[in-house]
């Protein structure tokens, strides 16, 4: 999504259990087969029980963009660490919202908005602001390649206001994803990377991001579509010049254009379309389903055609790039991929 012109030449950069015993165990019977001079049970003894144990099942149903009520419940999920290595989450590890909460816009947004960042970059072509989605306790952060590329600083603001410096570890303009790492900074929330795969139309969802510079914004909806073959540009100073200019990130769907053209360097991804309101600035937050697992980077936004900065606003068409994809591109953005 792009890029709504701010104070002093600054923009914003838009989005795009175990089961339990069943059946119960059998009565007590004796053994039949017992030693004939085992000894005789006596009647204040109590009688031993042989426990039959089934196997255990993982419930894994996955919710979408903000799936849970409405879809089940995602995740046979990977948490990753601080040094890049994944682990293995069980169901239960990855239910972020407390049972009290689950299934509420309050209950994802109080679990989730401290894994979510505001991003300044700058650039030779000017300033923006997006979002990010803390995915180490270190400060790795997922956001949208189109934040942060070509950016000469990354300044990173979190939910309790602490201000980092951050570097650009990799990109990826072909996902429009970019992996950015905090300095000096530890004990950080990270967000519960969930699976996008199970998403089904018409799930709840929640996104959080820092639209216009609004840090911490919580909006909600549904996801509207799935699949959807949406194309970006790949041309670094393309955020900046729609940014200056006003409207949100030019994008492509169904063979026609919108928020103005992408020029000549494009690329194309499968995208979750969502109904909950992204703003310019929305970019690189989180999609997230209602146990609290983000199933989604918020990425591209429709802006009224001809609108300009001031007009421009949500008309519930936004377009978010599925988590599996980031999980599997994220090895590539570690090692400091920049293509």
């Amino acid at each position: 999504m792009t890029e709504s012109p701010r104070p002093s030449g600054e923009y914003e950069s838009s989005p795009h259990q175990v089961n339990p015993e069943w059946p119960p165990p059998p009565a007590y019977a004796p053994d039949a087969a017992a030693a004939p001079d085992a000894p005789a049970r006596t009647s204040h003894q109590a009688p031993k029980r042989k426990r039959t144990r089934g196997p255990a099942t993982l419930l894994a149903a996955v919710a979408i963009v903000a799936a849970a009520v409405g879809g089940g419940t995602a995740y046979g999920v990977q948490e990753l660490t601080g040094n890049g290595t994944a682990a293995s989450s069980s169901p239960a590890a990855t239910n972020v919202v407390p049972s009290s909460q689950k299934g509420t816009v309050s209950g994802v947004a109080k679990a989730v908005s401290p894994s979510i960042v505001e991003i300044s970059a700058t650039t030779d072509a000017g300033s923006s602001t997006g979002s990010g989605v803390i995915i180490t306790g270190d400060g790795e952060i997922i956001t949208n390649s189109h934040v942060v590329a070509g950016a000469s600083s990354v300044k990173v603001r979190t939910d309790d206001g602490t201000a980092y410096t951050a570097k650009v570890v990799g990109t990826d303009s072909g996902k429009d994803l970019a992996l950015i790492k905090l300095e000096d900074a530890s004990g950080l929330t990270a967000a519960t990377l969930g699976d996008s795969d199970g998403v089904q139309v018409g799930d709840q969802v929640v996104a959080i991001g820092s639209p216009e510079g609004l840090t911490g914004t919580v909006t909600s909806g549904i996801v509207s579509a799935l699949d959807r073959d949406v194309t970006v540009s790949t041309d670094e100073g393309q955020g900046q010049r729609r940014g200056q200019q006003g409207g949100g990130w030019p994008f492509e769907y169904d063979g026609r254009q919108f928020n103005g053209d992408t020029g000549g360097s494009t690329t194309t991804y499968k995208a979750i379309q969502t109904d909950a309101s992204l703003n310019p600035g929305n970019s690189g937050g989180a999609l997230i389903d209602m146990n609290g697992a983000v199933i989604g980077i918020n990425s591209a936004m429709y802006a009224p055609s001809g609108a300009d900065s001031s007009a421009a606003g949500s008309v519930g068409l936004g377009f978010a790039i599925p988590v599996d994809t980031v999980k599997a591109d994220l090895p590539a953005l570690r090692s400091g991929a920049t293509d």
